[in-house]
């Protein structure tokens, strides 16, 4: 059962209305029910569940609302059509996009209300943070949040805070503050008062392949006061494998923490992913899933649209597998109790499948055509008997850039394997270009990817070649 602080005792209540006064008493005794009673949906153990105690498994889509708000009415009414029972609400606290206010915000949890659909908010600003130029902090996404606090009280049933979208890119230096960061985060959140559950993504692009967040989790379940933390790993390239999924899933049922895919797709450009597995091994286990994303997206990724151009009629390949696949949508999906029973699903027709692929996943404009200048410079983050893990950090010049290409010379019989970009290597030669996602840089922009070695580093100071 998940740790709740105890209820006072009489003889402590008795001492507390000498000592304080009546007032201050009531105070103690509404903060003494408050912190015992959920409030709304929380976790239990391993399990999120609903302020009844019934287990809330999230069969859900994302939607990028902050790009596209004018498409919000309709689109979660769509979802909902699938079977969804959740939706996770793309977000901006006006630090990289337009600023969804409060008033914005309000009217997109009366829509998820209205639809009978529990409503996760996360702020997209984040994405990214130390490799990806305009990322912010999670303590200012948190501060986004607090913003919004007049419209979040009381949705507690209905809302869960997904503080920051994939927060940390894979700067291993940054990452390290992971732990520390979310939990000052988390910390912030309930000082303002907010009782939601919480919902902390993984570093590394969401996909913890260094382990971070699931070495860490415990730590920062520990330092929320309210013990309401739900862990959110994104599941791409990384995880192409059965047992790779196995382990991840595996690693939180041993420590007993609850987890939940916050993004997946069906393939992506660091690798095939294994939706089968995931979607196998989340039924089977209890955990909860959002696939990305309904529609809109560009830059490329494209194919990470579950339905075409917004069309509910037109599922994608991937929509078809999503919605009605085994272990998909219609066929896993339960409505929250809070809105009663679910209703029977309604079969739709999908049309023929198409081929897909994906990334990391922040729709982006496509970039317009047009040249400009880039630099890069390598650095090797740490090393090991016969291995290194490496980074290359590219940078715009004076004119943006839509795209950009790197050729390093490895030592002689080194190989590597790396994400965040496009990996072309013939002998020593290793020729990287850039990803659907991050190919797009301002003047003076920058971004970095990032590699893992067998075999000798590049000596310090090696050059790289950008175009």
């Amino acid at each position: 059962m998940r740790s709740r602080p105890s209820l006072l005792t009489g003889a402590v209540l008795s001492a507390a209305l000498v000592a304080l006064g009546t007032a201050s008493a009531v105070s103690l005794t509404s903060t003494a029910a408050q912190a015992a009673d959920p409030v709304g949906l929380h976790i239990e153990g391993a399990r999120l569940v609903e302020r009844d105690g019934t287990p809330f498994v999230a069969r859900g889509i994302n939607h990028a609302h902050t790009w596209y708000t004018s498409r919000t009415p309709a689109a979660i009414g769509d979802i909902k059509a699938t079977g969804a029972n959740a939706i996770r609400v793309v977000l901006s606290g006006g630090d990289r996009w337009t600023k969804n206010d409060t008033a914005d915000v309000a009217d997109v949890i009366a829509r998820c209300k209205a639809a009978k659909v529990i409503c996760m908010l996360e702020d997209h600003d984040t994405t990214g943070y130390g490799e990806q130029s305009g990322a912010v902090t999670l303590d200012k996404a948190a501060d986004y949040f607090v913003s919004l606090k007049s419209v979040l009280v009381g949705q507690e049933d209905y809302v869960q805070i997904n503080i920051g979208n994939e927060p940390y890119g894979n700067t291993a230096s940054v990452n390290a503050g992971w732990a520390a960061d979310t939990s000052a985060a988390v910390v912030k959140l309930r000082a303002a008062g907010l009782q939601h559950n919480i919902v902390v993504d993984a570093p590394s692009w969401g996909q913890d392949w260094a382990g971070i967040m699931r070495d860490q989790a415990a730590t920062v379940a520990a330092a929320d006061p309210q013990h309401n933390v739900l862990f959110s790993v994104h599941m791409y390239g990384v995880y192409s494998q059965a047992s790779t999924i196995n382990a991840y899933f595996d690693a939180f049922a041993a420590k007993g923490l609850p987890l939940v895919v916050g993004e997946f797709g069906n393939t992506h450009s660091d690798g095939d992913v294994d939706e089968d597995t995931i979607l196998a091994q989340a039924q089977a286990r209890g955990i909860g899933w959002y696939g990305w994303s309904w529609s809109g997206n560009g830059g490329g990724v494209e194919y990470l649209d579950l339905v075409t151009g917004w069309d509910p009629a037109q599922l994608s390949t991937w929509g078809k597998r999503l919605v009605d696949g085994a272990n998909g949508l219609r066929a896993t999906s339960v409505q929250a109790t809070v809105y009663g029973s679910s209703p029977t699903p309604t079969p739709t027709t999908t049309p023929t499948p198409t081929p897909t692929v994906t990334p990391t996943p922040t729709p982006t404009p496509t970039p317009t055509a047009g040249t400009g200048t880039c630099t890069a410079t390598y650095a090797t983050s740490s090393t090991w008997p016969g291995g290194f893990q490496g980074a290359v950090t590219v940078t715009a010049g004076t004119a943006a850039i839509p795209r950009w290409s790197t050729v390093l010379t490895l030592p002689a019989g080194t190989t590597v394997q790396g994400w965040a970009g496009t990996y072309s290597q013939s002998g020593s030669t290793l020729t990287v270009s850039n990803a659907p996602w991050n190919g797009l840089l301002a003047a003076g922009a920058s971004t970095t990817y990032g590699f893992v070695g067998t075999g000798s580093a590049p000596a310090a100071g090696t050059a790289v070649a950008c175009s």
